[in-house]
C-alpha cells in the first residue's frame, strides 16, 4: 500500500548534529530552467591563522562532494555576479559582525543552500565566465589539484576509450568539444550527449552514478570520486527515443548511439523479443547501423536509463525492484516476497511531484564523506484510480533518478513548444538555450520555478562539528 510522506524524519548518530532538508519537486509549467541538486549537508569549524575560527561549508552536487567553501568566498562571488547581472540574482545571506547563535548559523546554511540552487536557474548565468571561473577554482582548491596538462580517458559504449588531452581545469563542455573533434561529431549535436561517472564491475556490469554538469571538471570529479572502478563515460543524454532522428545526418553520432544500443541490449537494459534479437543480430553482422537503430525503436526499454536493483514499498514494503526510466515513463519490475514478479508502469503525465531524502550520517573518523549514496530515497506522488498516492523507492541512485525525471519533463516541454508556435519556454542544454513563445494567458500559471528548495530546520544543538542531514527540497517542476 502506498504511504503518505512522513511529516518529519528522526535520526540518531554518534555525532553532535543537526537538521533535515527535504527535496520535493512539483510539476508546473514555467519559463525558467530547472534547479540543480545542490545541497550543503555538512559544515565544519576550522581554525584560522589568527587564532580565530571560521565555518567551512561542504557543497554537494547530485550526491557527490563538489567543493568546500567559506562564506567570504561566496560573498565575493555574489558581488561579482551582481556587477554583471544586477538585481536579477537571488538574495544572498547577510554578513554578521558578531558571533552567530545556533539558529543564525543554521539559517545562514539554509540561505546559502537556497542561493546556490536559485542562482543556477538562469541559463545566461550558467554560461557566464564569472559563474564558471569561480566554480572551477573552488573545485580545484578543494581537492588540491593545480591547473596542468593531463590525459583523460573517455570510455565509449563498446568499451574502447578515447584519450583526451586536456587541462585539469577544463569543464565538461570543453572536454566534450575535444572528444567530439576526435570522433568527428558535429558540434551542434553535442547537446544530445553527456559525460557520466560510470562504475564498471568485473562481471561486465556497469552502473551509471551521475551525469556531470557542464561546469564540472571531469578530471577533478574522477580523481575525487570515492567510487571504486569509476570512469568517465560518453553516453547520449536524452530519454525520448524518437530524438534519434535528430542525429541521423551525422555519421559519428549514429555510430555512438548504435554502439550504445548494442551495449544496452547486451546488458539487458533494452529487452528485444527473440524475433527482434535475430533481426538485430543480422543487421549488426551487416553493420547496417541505420536499420539497426530503426528496429531498436520497437524494442522494449530502448533508450531508457536502467538503475541498479533497489527496494520499494509497492506492492509491499521491502520489495525488490529494477527501474528503467525513459520515453515519459518509469517502468518497474517488482519482486514480491514470494519471488513472483510484477511489472508496473508509471506515466510521467500522472506524476505530480517527487522528493529526494537523505537519511544518514555524513561524518566518519576522517571527516565528511564525498558521496551521499547511502540511505537515499526518492518518493513521488502519482495519480492512481483518481487518487494521489505516494510511491517510495530506496536507491543510492536517487539523484540520478531525479535528474532523469527532470530530463523527461524538459523534453516533453520542448516537444509541446515545437508543436505550438505560440509558446515560449527556455530549456538549456549543454550551455545552449532553446527558446519558444509562451502565451500571456499562461504566464500566471507558469511563474513557479521548476525547483524551489525549502530546507526544514530542526532544533538540535550544533556543536563544534556541524554535520547536517540532507533532504533536498525542490518544488515547481
Amino acid at each position: 500500500m502506498l504511504r503518505r510522506p512522513k511529516s518529519g524524519c528522526s535520526w540518531t548518530a554518534p555525532v553532535p548534529q543537526a537538521r533535515l532538508l527535504r527535496c520535493s519537486c512539483t510539476r508546473a509549467r514555467g519559463p525558467r530552467a530547472m534547479k540543480m541538486h545542490f545541497c550543503i549537508p555538512v559544515s565544519q569549524q576550522q581554525p584560522d591563522a589568527l587564532g580565530g575560527r571560521y565555518t567551512l561549508y561542504s557543497v554537494y552536487l547530485d550526491g557527490f562532494l563538489f567543493c568546500r567553501v567559506r562564506y567570504s568566498q561566496l560573498h565575493r562571488w555574489n558581488q561579482q555576479l551582481r556587477r554583471v547581472f544586477g538585481n536579477c540574482l537571488p538574495p544572498f545571506p547577510p554578513k554578521y559582525y558578531l558571533a552567530m547563535t545556533t539558529s543564525m548559523a543554521d539559517e545562514r546554511r539554509d540561505q546559502l543552500e537556497q542561493y546556490l540552487q536559485n542562482v543556477t536557474v538562469d541559463p545566461n548565468m550558467l554560461r557566464s565566465d564569472v559563474f564558471v571561473d569561480f566554480l572551477k577554482r573552488v573545485q580545484l582548491d578543494t581537492f588540491g589539484i593545480t591547473t596542468k596538462k593531463a590525459s583523460l580517458d573517455i570510455f565509449l559504449p563498446d568499451g574502447r576509450s578515447i584519450q583526451a588531452e586536456i587541462l585539469t581545469s577544463d569543464t565538461v563542455e570543453r572536454v566534450l568539444e575535444v572528444v567530439s573533434h576526435k570522433l568527428g561529431l558535429c558540434r551542434e549535436l553535442l547537446g544530445y550527449f553527456g559525460l557520466f561517472l560510470i562504475r564498471f564491475y568485473k562481471e561486465g556490469k556497469l552502473s551509471v552514478m551521475k551525469k556531470l554538469a557542464d561546469f564540472e571538471l571531469p578530471y577533478v570529479s574522477l580523481q575525487s570520486s570515492e567510487v571504486e572502478n569509476c570512469k568517465v563515460g560518453l553516453r547520449k543524454w536524452y530519454l525520448d527515443p524518437s530524438l534519434d532522428s535528430m542525429l541521423m545526418d551525422c555519421r559519428a553520432a549514429v555510430k555512438l548511439i548504435y554502439l550504445q544500443a548494442i551495449q544496452d541490449i547486451e546488458k539487458e537494459w533494452a529487452k528485444p523479443t527473440q524475433l527482434q534479437r535475430q533481426k538485430l543480430e543480422a543487421l549488426q553482422k551487416e553493420d547496417n547501423q541505420t536499420k539497426f537503430l530503426e528496429l531498436s525503436q520497437e524494442v522494449q526499454h530502448y533508450g531508457y536509463m536502467q538503475l541498479d536493483p533497489c527496494t520499494c514499498d509497492y506492492l509491499e514494503p521491502g520489495c525488490g525492484a529494477i527501474l528503467s526510466v525513459g520515453n515519459n515513463e518509469i517502468s518497474c519490475s517488482i519482486t514480491l516476497p514470494d519471488n513472483q514478479t510484477q511489472d508496473i508502469i508509471f506515466q510521467m503525465n500522472r506524476v505530480k511531484c517527487w522528493q529526494v531524502t537523505f537519511l544518514g550520517t555524513l561524518l566518519d573518523m576522517d571527516g565528511p564523506q564525498r558521496t551521499l549514496n547511502q540511505n537515499l530515497e526518492l518518493r513521488f506522488q502519482y495519480n492512481e484510480d483518481s487518487r494521489w498516492q505516494w510511491f517510495v523507492i530506496y536507491t543510492k541512485q536517487a539523484f540520478l533518478l531525479s535528474s532523469c525525471l527532470k530530463k523527461m519533463i524538459s523534453e516533453k516541454m520542448v516537444k509541446q513548444a515545437a508543436e505550438n508556435p505560440e509558446m515560449q519556454i527556455e530549456v538549456p542544454e549543454q550551455g545552449k538555450s532553446k527558446k519558444y513563445h509562451i502565451q500571456q494567458s499562461q504566464q500566471s500559471q507558469a511563474q513557479k520555478d521548476y525547483s524551489i528548495f525549502q530546507p526544514r530546520k530542526s532544533k538540535v544543538k550544533i556543536a563544534e562539528v556541524d554535520c547536517v542531514l540532507g533532504n533536498i527540497k525542490e518544488e515547481g517542476l
